[in-house]
């Protein structure tokens, strides 16, 4: 795979976290004081800089094949689980992220939350939103860059995409000074599933030894077929789910995710 694959990947997978990092840091930032925010915020960010320093160039020493066994059951297993609650949404079985709700949300907590000086810092509560929400959000992203960066051995381009990410999330949430709400959350979601489905499968099966037809461009098919096996399921599920919603009485009715959300 060369670089550009690699780069585009990450950056789709971790503009999704960023986006819900940004929301978490609006809300403290607006609602409460921007300098505990930040301070928050660049704290967690030194905290996963750390992580991304000790481990990547750690995980790239390991033997190719055992990494790739690894890092390829870890992905697939991460890219189904985004896969099934994208396809949930998208067939109407489970509610979409609102990103607006969730900061609505965060701001009403931090606007019922008391101010408190601690350990420097003159607004706790801030500082404390910020860090925590980035650093769960960015060791998700950390897991997408060491992950795909290892198994490449180009844990660089993996850093450049997520770099890229979250310098135009926070670009645009700066410029609009409110949650991306219109962002299409759930579609790239999907995209980012087929894509940690896919590389997950095929870096996995090498590493167990397999010979890919092809090598690497066995990927331009693989991708498309998760895809539109991904696909078929949701619109599957919406048919039945439509049915559903048709042989049942309107007063006893009830959402799809109350019959079949975990």
């Amino acid at each position: 795979m060369t670089a550009l694959p690699l780069v585009l990947t990450v950056f789709v997978a971790c503009a999704v976290e960023a986006v819900e990092a940004l929301t978490i840091v609006l809300a403290a930032g607006l609602t409460r004081q921007w300098r505990s925010t930040i301070l928050g915020l660049v704290a967690a960010l030194v905290v996963l800089a750390a992580v991304i320093a000790v481990l990547g160039p750690t995980i790239t020493r390991l033997p190719l094949g055992a990494l790739r066994l690894v890092v390829g059951a870890l992905l697939a297993v991460f890219g189904l689980q985004w896969l099934r609650k994208a396809i949930l949404r998208g067939a109407g079985f489970k509610a979409l992220h609102d990103e607006a709700g969730a900061y609505l949300r965060e701001v009403a907590a931090a606007e019922a939350a008391p101010t408190l000086a601690k350990r420097g810092v003159s607004d706790w509560y801030a500082f404390t939103l910020s860090f925590k929400g980035v650093l769960l959000e960015g060791l998700e992203v950390v897991f997408i860059v060491i992950t795909f960066g290892a198994s490449q051995r180009d844990v660089g381009a993996a850093v450049l995409g997520a770099a890229i990410a979250v310098t135009v999330v926070t670009a645009t949430g700066i410029a609009v000074r409110a949650p991306l709400a219109r962002v299409p959350e759930n579609a790239m979601k999907f995209a980012v599933g087929i894509m940690l489905t896919s590389f997950g499968t095929f870096w996995g099966a090498e590493g167990a030894g397999a010979s890919w037809p092809g090598n690497d461009a066995a990927l331009l098919v693989g991708v498309p077929v998760v895809a539109l096996v991904s696909l078929g399921y949701t619109v599957a599920l919406r048919r039945r789910a439509r049915r559903g919603s048709r042989g049942r009485p309107a007063a006893g009715a009830h959402q799809p995710e109350e019959v079949t959300s975990p």
